[in-house]
């Protein structure tokens, strides 16, 4: 588990990185996304991966990793929007949103260190394509709970399946770097 640990707080280590950059780039101009427009960011860039793995050609520059660091990357933004609870044009400053985005992180750390307790590790044994589709399955749930004016009868909010999402892209980031390391 500990090298779980390391690689995971590597992989976040490089998104905050770029979601730094990127703050200080445009600044928290994100803070006028409503949740479905999040839920829509991530489901694009999904979709874009999931083309990628099934026609094997690209045209584009943004590779899968970098894809998978925007997904992780706007899983913390809809995470801090829902805490903020409403999307607004006002901006945070630079040091408030790397704070909101430790502090997002490390409860959805703790999740993964619970989930990779009970669960053993099971993404280890699971593709890159089944990541994708998790994450798909995820954000189509997402929608729907969103039809249902955010009200579930028994099943995970919205702060669940961002977190969810959160774990898989930093776990497909994780496979990414290891296959490159064989």
């Amino acid at each position: 588990m500990s090298a779980t640990l390391q690689q995971y707080d590597q992989a976040i280590k490089v998104s905050k990185e770029i979601f730094i950059k990127k703050t200080k780039d445009y600044g928290t101009s994100w803070r006028v996304l409503r949740t479905i427009s999040v839920i829509d960011q991530i489901y694009i860039k999904a979709l874009r991966i999931r083309n990628l793995q099934e026609i094997k050609v690209q045209k584009v520059a943004d590779d899968i990793p970098s894809e998978f660091i925007g997904i992780l990357n706007y899983a913390v933004i809809g995470l801090i929007q829902l805490q903020k609870e409403q999307a607004t044009v006002d901006e945070l400053s630079v040091e408030e949103a790397s704070e909101l985005y430790d502090s997002s992180v490390a409860d959805v750390k703790s999740v993964m260190i619970s989930k990779n307790h009970d669960y053993g590790e099971a993404w280890r044994e699971m593709s890159q394509q089944s990541l994708v589709d998790l994450i798909l399955v995820k954000l189509l749930r997402m929608k729907q709970i969103l039809e249902n004016d955010g009200k579930t009868l028994i099943s995970e909010g919205l702060d669940a399946n961002y977190t969810d999402i959160l774990n898989y892209a930093a776990f497909a980031l994780i496979k990414i770097e290891e296959s490159k390391n064989k």
